[in-house]
């Protein structure tokens, strides 16, 4: 491949039907008055469709400069930044993230924006980990987070991790395709 050809490859994750699931499900559960933020906020897609939905206020968040430019053309608010790591305590309502969940070993990763929106490292959870471990932190004490997973990256995994950072999952919705599995886990602090 040459290098302009290279220039024209995409960079920002499109739509697809784990975007699609999340996006449906998020705007069945947001209500009109809720701030929502969306972890990973690619195109714009799932954060317009919830915002144009429910009338929520809605920002995202991406490491990806080109998603950030790609979300705000949707209309969307971004903020440039690593998972949830600028946002205040207890400043969201909900939560959406649909991260890497796909499973890649590090000798089949290379550098590019679009396979770091795609890869999940060898587990799948190189994202959810800290996704998960800070969610908790940005949720109001009564706010839920819903995160698309894969069956290909452990759904039992996820749920354990989940628990160890102060989280109930429940499974809200899923879809099913001949290799997988895709699950929106909606995510509540636990009670306990």
């Amino acid at each position: 491949m040459t290098l302009p050809e290279r220039r024209e490859m995409p960079t920002v994750y499109e739509p697809a039907e784990d975007s699609r699931l999340l996006a449906e499900t998020a705007a069945e559960a947001v209500a009109a008055d809720e701030r929502v933020l969306e972890v990973g906020v690619g195109s714009g897609y799932v954060a317009a469709t919830v915002r144009e939905a429910t009338g929520a206020a809605v920002v995202g968040c991406d490491i990806n400069p080109d998603a950030c430019a790609a979300a705000r053309e949707s209309g969307v608010g971004v903020v440039r930044a690593d998972l949830t790591t600028p946002f205040a305590a207890g400043s969201a309502d909900v939560v959406l993230c649909n991260p890497p969940y796909l499973p890649t070993p590090p000798e089949r990763e290379w550098d590019d924006p679009l396979e770091y929106a795609l890869s999940g490292g060898d587990d799948g959870r190189r994202v959810v980990r800290p996704f998960l471990d800070d969610v908790g932190r940005v949720l109001r004490p009564d706010g839920r987070a819903y995160l698309l997973v894969s069956s290909l990256t452990g759904l039992d995994a996820v749920r354990e991790l989940a628990t160890a950072a102060g989280l109930e999952a429940h499974e809200r919705a899923e879809e099913s395709f001949p290799f997988e599995r895709l699950v929106v886990l909606e995510l509540t602090p636990s009670s306990a």
